[in-house]
């Protein structure tokens, strides 16, 4: 069966399509319209600042704090370890779920049941409504969170398995085109009924909330096209138990007596899935150890680990960042953000083509560049300067371009590396998920944890080492400490080698 789906155009599409479905997430809920949302309902109000060097008055947010276990917090740190758990049970979870289906064989049903469960979070986000609720609305963002990132890991595996190498470059590329163009007409929608359609701030809110419905219902319905298309795939064993009643809910309310009663066919599926937890773990740091071993795959690995924590991370929070620190309207702030929605369709597409002349590393090196002077700009805006917002819009402009092009080719490079035919892809994508996931949370945490405590780090350093830090907001501090993970990937990609076949790369 194998064989047979591979470069077949019908499967192809279908898989590309669900990037169409489920990019709705990516950038209305991570990137654009929930931060904001988030932002303006933990805003308590807004107070003028006089700035000395432009003779001007700004408007500075005044956030309200939120409390947990009798402290408070700052509510984009609490954002930002919301992040941080949702990714921690990613990690855990995906290592056995992908055990699960190469043993089940039905990796396709854990991509659905993950895609269903960040859409009804999606949609769940229209009951957050105020403070009072705000936990509620933390609750869904982390099951949306778990669920997007949890569908990818089943997601990026058909990739192998469905297109030879030499297509696949073109095929994630295809995807993120698809994800970028689908997600930029829903963003369009929402924007329009948000602008123009609400005469007054509440309604603005309404709308809003409603954004969120459409984007759940768009992920839902979408996704079926993929689902109808996309064949069940994995390596299907004979050890099961005669009833898996956990992953069969109408089997729970049979009697079983043909294998021995409810009783005895539920301690086999416990026994079962025991093994498959232990059996996950040793097989993730076997194929781990394995992919240590080959020396591309380890410097692809490394360097992608380091610039997947600033990578990821500045393109979870900058919304946040933007809003938090330079102020930004609502309406500049999503249009920005658009633009750079679009601008990804073209990096992932010029990128691609790119790789074609000077190959994945080069390519992958130029990006890393782009997003250290990206980091390194951002800790350099100042809100007291009059051309802050056309800073933070030329900022966006190398995001935008970079952001398509890094992620296709760190999907396809990785693809590539791989060893030939074989029928483990699911657990060495979900290697390949975990070890992101493990960025993310690791970005998260410091980008939350330098938010929220940085005034007491900084005085940490001068008492106990005598060294002064900037005086500067955080967030900035935070975004400029993202250009070091980003140094250490540039470093470790240099060394990925590369075989030479009629003067072209392979890789």
């Amino acid at each position: 069966m194998k064989q047979n789906i591979k470069n077949n155009p019908k499967i192809m599409k279908a898989w590309a399509f669900y990037d169409w479905a489920n990019s709705v997430y990516s950038l209305v809920i991570t990137s654009t319209i929930f931060p904001i949302y988030y932002s303006i309902i933990t805003t308590a109000y807004e107070k003028s600042e006089y700035v000395t060097e432009t003779g001007k008055w700004i408007k500075v947010p005044v956030r309200n704090m939120i409390n947990i276990f009798g402290k408070d917090y700052q509510p984009d740190a609490v954002y930002g370890y919301s992040l941080t758990i949702s990714f921690l049970i990613v990690v855990i979870l995906s290592p056995i779920l992908s055990s699960l289906a190469d043993t089940i064989g039905n990796k396709k049903s854990f991509l659905q049941f993950f895609a269903y469960l960040g859409a009804t979070s999606c949609m769940g986000l229209a009951m957050f409504t105020n403070m009072n609720n705000v936990f509620l609305g933390l609750i869904f963002s982390i099951t949306a969170s778990v669920g997007f990132w949890g569908s990818l890991v089943f997601y990026n595996s058909f990739l192998p398995d469905i297109a030879t190498p030499d297509k696949q470059d073109a095929l994630s590329a295809k995807g993120y085109v698809y994800g970028y163009i689908g997600s930029v007409i829903l963003v369009v929608i929402c924007l329009a009924l948000i602008m123009f359609f609400a005469d007054t701030p509440k309604e603005a809110l309404l709308y809003t909330r409603i954004s969120f419905l459409f984007t759940g219902a768009w992920w839902f319905g979408f996704s079926q096209y993929t689902f109808k298309h996309l064949p069940q795939f994995g390596e299907v064993k004979d050890q099961l138990p005669k009833d898996l009643v956990l992953l069969n809910l109408k089997n729970i309310f049979q009697n079983h007596k043909s294998n021995g009663g409810f009783v005895e066919v539920l301690k086999d599926n416990i026994i079962f899935y025991i093994e498959i937890v232990k059996e996950s773990f040793r097989e993730l740091y076997k194929v781990g150890a394995q992919l240590f071993r080959t020396a591309n795959l380890k410097y692809f690995l490394a360097s992608f680990f380091f610039y997947s924590v600033g990578m990821q991370t500045i393109f979870l929070m900058a919304t946040l960042f933007g809003k938090s620190e330079i102020n930004l309207e609502q309406g500049k702030l999503i249009m920005t953000l658009l633009i750079i929605q679009i601008e990804a369709i073209i990096g992932a597409i010029f990128f691609s083509r790119l790789s074609k002349r000077i190959g994945n590393k080069n390519v992958i090196s130029i990006t890393i560049i782009l997003w250290i002077f990206a980091c390194l700009s951002a800790y350099f805006l100042k809100k007291e300067n009059p051309n802050v917002e056309y800073q933070f819009y030329g900022i966006a402009a190398i995001i935008g371009l970079v952001m398509g092009g890094i992620q296709s080719m760190s999907r396809s490079t990785y693809s590539r590396l791989l060893p030939k035919d074989s029928m483990d892809n699911t657990t060495y994508f979900s290697f390949y998920d975990v070890l992101e996931k493990i960025a993310i949370i690791l970005g998260t945490f410091i980008f939350a944890l330098l938010i929220d405590n940085y005034d007491a780090i900084r005085l940490f350093f001068l008492q106990e080492c005598s060294f002064q830090l900037p005086t500067t907001s955080g967030m900035r501090f935070a975004a400029l400490s993202m250009s070091v993970f980003f140094a250490l990937g540039l470093f470790f990609i240099r060394f990925l080698k590369f075989n030479k076949i009629s003067d072209k790369e392979t890789l």
